[in-house]
């Protein structure tokens, strides 16, 4: 035999009450689509250069206590890193393969080769000096919080 704990009458229900429950409703929906992570509270984002030429590859910065966050560095030098660590950091940035090239093809379908001179190719920056591919290479950031910019100049 199967007992039920909850009564629920049969009848109607009166007007306020599912007046009330549609408020409830809409007010849970309004709370729970702006009640949540609206994206990293910390970032900072930049452009890095070498010579006036954009480069490519990645950037981390390395906090005081060895926490690191890392970013791609876009064809054009832009990088945006998201959650950096707090504090002074130092800045480690590393080529990645093909860096001063061309990237083939790019918004092509899959399987389909890029025709010379189609405009689909997008040319990379250049990769950063090797350098700065190990921290204690002179660059340096203070990262107070919030959103912040910093442009990378570097040189040969």
């Amino acid at each position: 035999m199967s007992t039920c704990l909850l009564h629920v009458p049969t009848g109607r229900q009166p007007r306020w009450a599912r007046s009330c429950f549609l408020l409830a409703g809409l007010a849970f929906l309004v709370c729970g689509a702006g009640c949540g992570s609206k994206g990293p509270k910390n970032t900072v984002s930049g452009k890095v250069t070498l010579n006036g030429e954009a480069v490519s590859g990645m950037v981390t910065f390395v906090g005081v206590s060895g926490q690191e966050a890392s970013a791609p560095i876009n064809p054009d030098g832009t990088y945006f890193l998201p959650d950096p660590p707090e504090g002074d950091v130092q800045i480690v940035l590393k080529g990645t393969p093909g860096a001063g090239g061309k990237l083939p093809g790019v918004g092509l379908p899959p399987g389909a080769a890029a025709m010379p001179g189609s405009g689909t190719d997008i040319k990379q920056g250049v990769p950063p000096p090797a350098k700065y591919s190990k921290p204690n290479n002179g660059l340096t950031f203070k990262v107070t919080g919030g959103k912040q910019t910093f442009d990378i100049t570097l040189t040969p």
